[in-house]
């Protein structure tokens, strides 16, 4: 070790990492001392002993500094035996404010794990853990700077009264405005601000930001101060602010300028929020960009859209300046005087000239419509970032738009905001996606000049009900097929995108039941990796689910289309036994309950329906639930101790109602705050309980159903689409789950007895 100052604080930081260490209560399930919680992870990084042996994922289960992202990024990448850290690391903003079972449960599940090479990842003992992972290939989510409850639709950095960044505030689909600091923690109480979206944010100096909102209105808030500081500058009702930009002129205060969907345009100083005059004349686009230019004479022209062109005005003329291929849906001012940049729904990013006859010098391509611009540095020089529809960010060379090769896949949805915090050599970029997450990038050639990544979205999943249970999983045009038993896998139906999957069982045979993408349905023999039986054929869309149906007729299987119709059918033969076309739109879940002596099947769609057949007699059972919900993503049926049945539903508007099958009533509501739900099961727990676990956008909800008390929370950082548990009949200690969503899949077993 050099005898330097800093080495030999560094060797003080590690002795003290160490000795913190030893008072790490091995259980996880035993808080840590509060400056252990806090505090650990500082000084293992001082001590460069940031790994997974000082900062132990007993210690992550309380961790509380909120800072372990930041510390990992300041000591570089590619350390080792750093697995668990880096997982905590990315899962961090979206679990924050759950109990240490979830923590670990939710790290548990996304740490790199292999079954044929156990020593991939060092995994400690954690006896208290309610799962235990069989079998993932889940990708470690992409660390996210932060996340929120809803989608950010709007980011801009915070200057202090010098014009340095200080914080950044972000604008969300609810109207609030959250201050956050420059390594994503909160500044101050979020700021409700809007009562529709904030779709515009602009930052001036002093921490002053101007907002604007699909409500119609402009307000200011003292970013700084965390107050807000004007409810209203402006308002038009049954408008939208369709843009905001900042128009400086010498010797004035700098003004804002507002285009609402009505074509008007307002200008305001930003010292007593005083009206002017408007250089711009009236908008006849809706949905109209603005963007002030600095030209060589010092002096600013507005730039304004209508579709597809832009045209300037100085406050006294007015013409067209450059047509493009799309609609323009963003502008951008650039260093050099005279010079902005153009997205458009085409995917072109397009560099233009005000100061030459012709208007467009350079330009870039998106495979989607590009939808924000932000100007930042790369190599200590100035450059541009471009996002698009399909989630990815492109980095742009200035002045001649040379592109840094590679897409970087920054969101699973469109880019809906891009701010610049502060950096070294290369910029610091945050983006904001319609999937709620802000991340952060470096605008370097090692984060945007890799190659595209080719990820298969996984588009159905299946568990087999009884041991030796078979997972099975579509993507990339195949299903692969894994005894979680005997880790063996096979490949079936090569060359067929399938839709959704199920395990019937035909004269004593385990087959699986496959929707292709001609809207047919075929049976495969795992064992001799053959087609049995006829196709079923009979749908008119897409089929989107399917179900094992016990019933007096035998096992049947059921399926539902995006036709709106339930059809059944008889996999041994093909043939199509009964076909329910009472669903107005697409069906897009089924669930069945085997009680005494009766089989039900239950289907629910985009309708907001959900409708009960009775698998003998294939008549429907009841009501018609319908419930308020918006489109019904999942359902499944729960036996209450008081001999009733209820069917649970997973909501588009987030929410997870039961619903009382005989009397069509909803008896109880359970809300998690994480979007849309798109899936549902139900475990039997010891005691005659029952717990229901659902799926959100980042992550998966499971609740005692009885008391409506939460027993976990599995943060996955992704939409998760598929939920399905597979118990023994007198199994109430365990249950195997099968979850699939963006990252991959997960098959675990969740362990009744540590919940």
């Amino acid at each position: 070790m050099p005898d330097t100052p800093d080495g030999r604080q560094a060797e003080i930081q590690r002795r003290i990492a160490a000795a913190l260490l030893d008072l790490v209560p091995s259980d996880p399930t035993i808080a840590p001392h509060p400056y252990l919680r806090r505090h650990l992870a500082a000084h293992a990084a001082e001590g460069h002993v940031l790994d997974d042996h000082h900062v132990p994922p007993a210690l992550l289960a309380w961790e509380s500094s909120a800072g372990v992202a930041r510390l990992l990024a300041a000591g570089g990448e590619g350390a080792p035996s750093r697995p668990w850290l880096q997982t905590w690391a990315a899962l961090e903003p979206v679990a924050r404010g759950t109990g240490p079972l979830s923590r670990l449960a939710s790290m548990v599940l996304s740490v790199p794990f292999s079954p044929e090479r156990p020593g991939t990842t060092a995994r400690p003992t954690l006896d208290s853990v309610p799962v235990t992972p069989l079998w993932s290939d889940i990708a470690r989510p992409t660390p996210a700077w932060t996340a929120g409850r809803t989608e950010v639709t709007s980011l801009a950095t915070v200057l202090d009264a010098a014009g340095e960044p200080a914080a950044v505030a972000a604008g969300d689909a609810s109207g609030t405005v959250r201050v956050l600091h420059l390594d994503g923690r909160p500044a101050h109480t979020p700021i409700k601000v809007h009562s529709g979206a904030v779709s515009h944010l602009v930052a001036l100096k002093g921490g002053l930001v101007v907002t604007a909102g699909t409500d119609g209105c402009v307000a200011a808030v003292d970013a700084v101060g965390g107050r807000l500081v004007r409810n209203v500058v402006v308002c038009r009702e049954r408008t939208w602010v369709s843009s905001l930009t900042c128009h400086r002129q010498q010797g004035r205060l700098p003004r804002v300028l507002a285009a609402f969907s009505d074509g008007t345009v307002t200008a305001f100083d930003t010292g007593r929020f005083r009206p002017h005059e408007v250089p711009v004349p009236p908008l006849r686009d809706r949905r109209a960009v603005l963007c002030a230019v600095g030209m060589p004479d010092g002096r600013d022209r507005v730039l304004f859209t209508e579709d597809a062109t832009v045209s300037w005005s100085d406050g006294k003329a007015s013409a067209v300046h450059s047509r493009h291929a799309g609609r323009v849906r963003a502008l951008l001012a650039l260093p050099r005087p005279g010079t902005y940049a153009v997205a458009d729904e085409s995917g072109s990013v397009s560099l233009c000239d005000l100061t030459v006859r012709d208007a467009v010098t350079s330009v870039g391509r998106h495979a989607a419509p590009v939808t924000s611009l932000l100007l930042t540095s790369h190599e200590r020089r100035p450059a541009l970032v471009s996002g698009a529809g399909d989630g990815t960010l492109r980095l742009w060379r200035l002045p001649g738009l040379t592109p840094v090769e590679g897409v970087l896949p920054a969101h699973r949805a469109p880019v809906t905001a891009l701010t610049a915090v502060p950096g070294s050599a290369h910029g610091k970029v945050l983006s904001a996606g319609a999937d709620r997450i802000v991340r952060a990038w470096t605008a370097d050639r090692e984060t945007f000049g890799q190659p595209p990544r080719t990820w298969n979205d996984v588009t159905a999943g299946a568990l087999s009900p009884a041991p030796p249970h078979l997972l099975a999983v579509a993507r990339a045009s195949r299903v692969v097929v894994r005894d979680l038993a005997a880790d063996r896998q096979l490949t079936l139906l090569k060359g067929h995108r399938v839709a959704a999957l199920a395990w019937p069982r035909v004269a004593g045979r385990l087959l699986l039941a496959a929707a292709l993408a001609d809207h047919s349905i075929v049976c495969v023999d795992p064992g001799t990796r053959r087609r049995t039986g006829t196709p079923m054929e009979g749908h008119h869309l897409p089929v989107r689910a399917l179900v094992a149906l016990p019933s007096a007729h035998g096992d049947l299987l059921a399926s539902g289309s995006a036709d709106g119709r339930v059809c059944v059918w008889q996999p041994a033969t093909g043939e199509l036994v009964k076909d329910l076309p009472d669903h107005r739109f697409t069906v897009r879940c089924l669930a069945t309950h085997l009680g005494r002596g009766v089989s039900l099947l239950g289907s629910g769609g985009s309708d907001g329906n959900i409708r009960i057949w009775n698998a003998d007699t294939l008549e429907q059972d009841g009501p018609t639930l319908k419930c308020d919900q918006d489109i019904i993503n999942d359902l499944a049926f729960l036996a209450p101790d008081d001999g009733g049945l209820l069917v649970a539903a997973a909501g588009q508007d987030g929410t997870l109602k039961l619903w009382d099958v005989h009397t069509g009533r909803a008896v109880r509501e359970l809300q998690c705050d994480d979007g849309a739900l798109g899936a549902v099961t139900v475990v039997r727990l010891p005691g005659e309980r029952t717990a229901l676990a659902a799926t959100g956008a980042t992550g998966i909800h499971i609740w005692d159903a009885g008391t409506a008390r939460p027993l976990l929370r599995i943060a996955t950082g992704s939409p998760v689409h598929t939920l399905k548990a597979v118990q023994g009949p007198r199994d109430v200690e365990s249950s195997v789950l099968l979850a699939a969503g963006e990252a991959g899949t997960v098959a675990f077993r969740l362990h009744h007895d540590r919940l």
